[in-house]
This record gives C-alpha cells, sequence and structure tokens, in this order.
C-alpha cells in the first residue's frame, strides 16, 4: 500500500498561528478600536445649540443602561475649566435611560463643551463630546480627545487576551470531553495531557490579563495603569469585573477535575470504578463548563438587549458546543499526529459529537443571528451582519471540510474487520510488536549500548542522533501506516485551520456594534461617540469673489485643521488676483449644518498680518455637509459672501 507522509505537528502548528496572527491584524486594522454597544441618542441642550442662558444641569440620554462613574460627564467653559459639580443625576425613567450633571451658578456667555466617558450595560466603552453655547458661541481653548476609549496599545492587548480567552475555554473544556466521550485511553497519553492543560493555561492567563487591563481599557488608556490599585479595585466591583473574577474561582475547580482525568482517571483499571469516576467527571466538568461560558453570557451582548432571559442560555449552549467541536478537534489533531494507535472507534465518537454540535450551533446561531441583526438590511449595510456572513461562510467550509472527515471516518471503520475490542477500559495496552519491529527494537537497544560504551563525545553525539532518526522514523512509519489514517489527519488539520479563522472572525463579531442598534441609530440620529473619524488631511478650500469696488476682487483661501469634529483651527489667507496678499478691513465666516439644524455659527476670525486671518477653537459638533460662508468686506461699502459645502467627518 502507498502511504503519503503527513506534515508535522509543529509545522502545522505554527502555521496555524500564523494565519491567526495574520487574519486577527487584518480584521482589527479594519475596525475601530472600540465598537460601542450603547449610544447617546439625545441631549439637553442639543449639540451645537445656542440658549440664552445657562441651564441648571446637563441632560444624556442613552438606547441602554450605561454605568456611570462621577467624572463620567465633564462640562468645560471656553476656557478649559470644570464648569459642572461633578455629582451624576440619575434622571432614568421606565426605559427611558438617562443621567445628567448639574452646572455651577453664574457661568458666562460662550462655547462649552459636554465630554463624556461610560461603559455600556453589553461591557465595551463608549466616550463622545459635543458643544453648546451660552448667549453666544465663542472660541475655546478646549481640545476633544483624540483617542476613543478602547483603543491603542491597551485595547490591542485586550483584544489579543479576549482571543486566547475563547481559544483556551474551546481547547480545556473541548479537549477534556473528547477525553470523556471518544477516547478514554487519551487520558494517560501526554500530548493530550499536555494539550488540555495548556488550554487551562492560556484561560486562566487571559482572564488574569483582562481584569488588570480593564481599567485602561474602559478608562485612561495608559498601559502604565495596569498596575493602578485603585483602578483595580474599581474594576472588581463592576458587572465585567465580577465576571472575570468568577472565572478565575471557576479554572480553580477546572484544575482539580483535569488533575483528577488525568491522575486518578488515567490510571484506574477497574471498569466499574472507571465508569463511575467517568460519570462524575462528566456531570460536574459540564457544570463548571457552563459555568464558564456564563460568564461571557452574563456581562457581553447576551445580557442586554432582546429577550436577556433566552439569550444568555442560548449564549452558553453556543459556547460549550463550539468547544466540544473545535477543541474536540485541536485534540484529535494532536492525538493523530502524535499517537498512532488512536482508535478508529473514537474518531467514529467524535464525529457524531461533531455533528450534534454544528446542529446546536446552527439553532443557537440562527437565534443570535435574529437577535443581533434584526433585519436583511442590517445583514449586509453594517459592520455586524458582513462579519456575520463571513462567518456564516467559514462555517460552510468547516462543515463542507466535517463532512469530508466523516467520510475517512466511515473508510477506516468499514475497513475493520471486526469491531474493535474496548481498549477504552485497558488503558496503556498496545499491540504485540511484529518481527520488523521487533528488529528495530534490538537495534535501538544496541545502539543504546555503543552509545554507553563510547568514550569519544563527537561519536556518542552522532550515534545518538542516529538513534533519534531512527526513533522518528519508527514512529513516522506507525503514524503514516495507512493511506485512510493519513487522509483523516490532513483533512482534520485543514478543518483546523479554518476553526482557527473562524475564531478569529467571531472574537471581533463579539466586540462590534450589533446591526440591529446600529440601524436603529441611523433611524434616531443617535449617536456611539463623539468626534467622528479624522480626514486624512485638512479642510483646504480656494474661493474666488468680487466686491464690485477697487481692488474688489481676489481669492479666499480658507482652511480648517484637521477639519473633524470638535475643536478645528481656522486659518484665512485674502489675496489678489497675482497671488499677493490682499489688506481688507473686515472678514466674517459662518458655519452652517442645515440638515441637522444647526448655525450658522458664527466666526470672527483675528487679523494676523496683512492677509492672513485666523482663528482657534473652531467647534464643529456633529458631522455632515457644512456649508461655509465667507463675507469680505473690501470698503466702507463694498462686501461680498462667497460660500462652499464641504464633509466634514
Amino acid at each position: 500500500m502507498t502511504t503519503t507522509t503527513a506534515p508535522r505537528l509543529g509545522t502545522a502548528l505554527a502555521r496555524l498561528l500564523v494565519l491567526a496572527a495574520a487574519l486577527l491584524g487584518t480584521l482589527l486594522a479594519g475596525a475601530a478600536p472600540a465598537s460601542a454597544h450603547a449610544a447617546l441618542t439625545g441631549s439637553d441642550p442639543k449639540a451645537g445649540a445656542v440658549v440664552a442662558v445657562a441651564p441648571q444641569e446637563i441632560g444624556l440620554t442613552f438606547s441602554e443602561q450605561v454605568a456611570m462613574s462621577p467624572d463620567s460627564i465633564r462640562v468645560l467653559d471656553p476656557s478649559g475649566r470644570r464648569a459642572d459639580t461633578g455629582e451624576i443625576i440619575n434622571m432614568c425613567s421606565g426605559s427611558l435611560v438617562k443621567y445628567g450633571v448639574a452646572l455651577r451658578a453664574g457661568l458666562p456667555d460662550g462655547t462649552y463643551t459636554v465630554a463624556w466617558q461610560t461603559v455600556s450595560a453589553d461591557s465595551h466603552p463608549i466616550a463622545g463630546a459635543f458643544t453648546f453655547s451660552v448667549g453666544a458661541p465663542s472660541a475655546t481653548s478646549v481640545a476633544l480627545p483624540e483617542q476613543t476609549p478602547g483603543g491603542g496599545v491597551v485595547g490591542a492587548l485586550y483584544g489579543i487576551a479576549r482571543y486566547l480567552s475563547y481559544a483556551g475555554f474551546a481547547v480545556l473544556v473541548g479537549g477534556g470531553a473528547f477525553v470523556l466521550l471518544c477516547w478514554p485511553r487519551g487520558a494517560g497519553v501526554r500530548p493530550v495531557q499536555r494539550t488540555v492543560v495548556r488550554g487551562w493555561l492560556a484561560l486562566t492567563g487571559a482572564t488574569l490579563a483582562m481584569l488588570l487591563l480593564r481599567g485602561p481599557y474602559t478608562g485612561s488608556g495608559k498601559l502604565a495603569d495596569v498596575f493602578d490599585l485603585a483602578g483595580l479595585q474599581t474594576v472588581l466591583q463592576t458587572k465585567t469585573g465580577a465576571a472575570l473574577t468568577s472565572r478565575l474561582l471557576l479554572l480553580g475547580a477546572a484544575a482539580l477535575f483535569v488533575a483528577v482525568l488525568f491522575g486518578a482517571y488515567a490510571r484506574r483499571t477497574d471498569p466499574k470504578e472507571r465508569k463511575d469516576l467517568a460519570f462524575g467527571l462528566g456531570l460536574g466538568g459540564t457544570v463548571v463548563a457552563a459555568g464558564i461560558a456564563g460568564t461571557w453570557a452574563l456581562a457581553e451582548h447576551a445580557s442586554t438587549g432582546l429577550q436577556p432571559g433566552v439569550a444568555m442560555p442560548v449564549d452558553i449552549l453556543h459556547l460549550l458546543a463550539v468547544a466540544a467541536w473545535l477543541g474536540g478537534l485541536t485534540t484529535l489533531l494532536v492525538a493523530l499526529h502524535r499517537e498512532p494507535s488512536v482508535e478508529r472507534a473514537a474518531v467514529e465518537r467524535f464525529s457524531r459529537v461533531a455533528l450534534a454540535s454544528v446542529t446546536v450551533l446552527v439553532a443557537t446561531g440562527l437565534y443570535q443571528s435574529w437577535r443581533q441583526v434584526g433585519s436583511w438590511s442590517a445583514l449586509t449595510g453594517t459592520r455586524y451582519g458582513q462579519l456575520l456572513l463571513v462567518k456564516i461562510g467559514l462555517m460552510a467550509v468547516l462543515v463542507g471540510i466535517a463532512w469530508i472527515s466523516r467520510r475517512w471516518t466511515r473508510r477506516l471503520t468499514d475497513r475493520t474487520p471486526q469491531t474493535e475490542a474496548e481498549t477504552d477500559t485497558e488503558a496503556g495496552s498496545e499491540a504485540e510488536p511484529d518481527e520488523e519491529e521487533r528488529e528495530e527494537q534490538a537495534l535501538q537497544e544496541t545502539l543504546d549500548e555503543v552509545i554507553a560504551e563510547e568514550t569519544d563525545p563527537e561519536r556518542a553525539a552522532q550515534l545518538a542522533r542516529q538513534r533519534t532518526a531512527m526513533a522518528t522514523a519508527r514512529r513516522k512509519k506507525a503514524r503514516d501506516a495507512d493511506a485512510e489514517r493519513t487522509g483523516l489527519r490532513r483533512s482534520v488539520l485543514t478543518e483546523a485551520a479554518v476553526a482557527v479563522v473562524l475564531l478569529a472572525v467571531t472574537t471581533v463579531l463579539t466586540s462590534t456594534e450589533p446591526g440591529r442598534t446600529e440601524e436603529q441609530l441611523a433611524r434616531t440620529g443617535g449617536t456611539t461617540a463623539g468626534p467622528a473619524a479624522v480626514p486624512d488631511r485638512p479642510v483646504d478650500i480656494r474661493l474666488p469673489f468680487d466686491t464690485g469696488g477697487e481692488n474688489g476682487k481676489g481669492v479666499v483661501q480658507l482652511t480648517l485643521d484637521p477639519g473633524r469634529t470638535g475643536a478645528n483651527a481656522l486659518h484665512l489667507f485674502v489675496e489678489r488676483p497675482n497671488g499677493k496678499p490682499l489688506d481688507v478691513p473686515e472678514v466674517k465666516v459662518n458655519l452652517t449644518l442645515e440638515e441637522k439644524g444647526v448655525g450658522p455659527l458664527p466666526v470672527a476670525p483675528d487679523r494676523i498680518q496683512t492677509g492672513h486671518w485666523t482663528a482657534s477653537g473652531v467647534q464643529l459638533p456633529l458631522p455632515g455637509d457644512w456649508r461655509i460662508q465667507v463675507t469680505v468686506r473690501t470698503s466702507e461699502i463694498d462686501q461680498t459672501t462667497i460660500e462652499k459645502n464641504v464633509r466634514i467627518g
């Protein structure tokens, strides 16, 4: 029979890691640093409003419940000083989610900036800012934050920890289930033990990292604040902090189950004792695994929005099904590459477990998709829907590859002349070596004796390398004993590679704005953050003018830097037709966003030198098509107004 050489496990796993890193980089680079899941749907006063007298308080309305802290809402006067009392006011009533802050008495006229930062009910940080004016707009020295919450290095590290926690959970739970349900003899196999233990270590380490990073992730964004004990204490009092702490406690119980599985259970030889212990491990392990899955369901998407009482149990089932399939697949891949004696019956059992897991995944996934997307338009018109389509496509590919694996499994089973002996109760038992194997073992023993007696270190090292090569070749020969097993290994390896990509997409999906929420915000005009995206370069426009008088012709060159919502610097140059500066008595600028009913907001630039006028702190509270009107006066009676629409954000 012709055999085919399968790829080494180390090379295969390295390729999987490179693939995962590349995909994560692509997905995270294309995503916003932190996708918000609650949104600011209204404010009192409204963004960009001009009120006659200063209000007593500022009110913010959100699309869902948020966690407020004493510094969640700040109101800054034109000079950048705090204009609020720092006391958060709960204005919630029924389904209305509204919070506010009281303002100090006797505030002067001018433009005020409202900056807010909080955490939505599904654990994701959100922030924004807008301006309003008392009396009339004015210049302001307030600079809106450049970095959105959850971004930067801290956001990237937190995202990596999230991915590792999902992967660790799948390997830990799926690997344990594979041993108990499919291959009990695997409890005594060292590579399988290492795989499951590494899953536990990855999940535990990632959970600790998320707990330490949580404070700066939702707050300052500074990596140094990881070591802020006061911030950590604050995190522990939040819903997410409680979920992460509970996960660590449950992982302590999981460590005990893993120790028993690879210790007492692996050493049991009595069938009845082994069966009783397997039942206890299975029952208790399921409870612990469901509890760990529940720490995600209680703190993220499933805990808020539509039908949380149904969504959380469904989310737990979804995570358990993912772990049983993908974690079991990983363990099977390791076993097939390192253990040539994996029973065909074990592979057949896992095939049935994978089929049941896929069925659960499809049922729970359909419900989750309906709940988070809500409409066909959101499926194609929102980032969440587009990522969901990618996930569905990957699932289809994965199911197709799994079908191929099942065909290889059937061929393995069909080749068996009789049902294999129940080796599950005979841990460590192996077939008697044939004549060729006995000869190889004898040669191995001879090499060992020669190495022991060899006095030349170089010769001894050469013989040791030969011995290692022989052992490797023997294991490879046993592993590649038949084409069916080789084909199964390759299909399982491909399945695992697609699973790595699928897990990366799922991780990004869990931190993306649900399509249902995004469409609702588009209809209501809400916003998930204050500043919009910054363009590649400042807004720069040229406007020819003619006032009709002497020296009345020229060009206005106007620049808004950085050309985004929030504070901007305005530079205005008045030039003659030949490009030389033109000295004019007066220049005025008005900004209007008609689609939102904002403006006109007057800007009175200061003359710096001949032909050069400037104004700092020009506030553009909302993105959209802004109309810029420039009035140029060249004499006491000659003036004209020119305008142009520009896109901000």
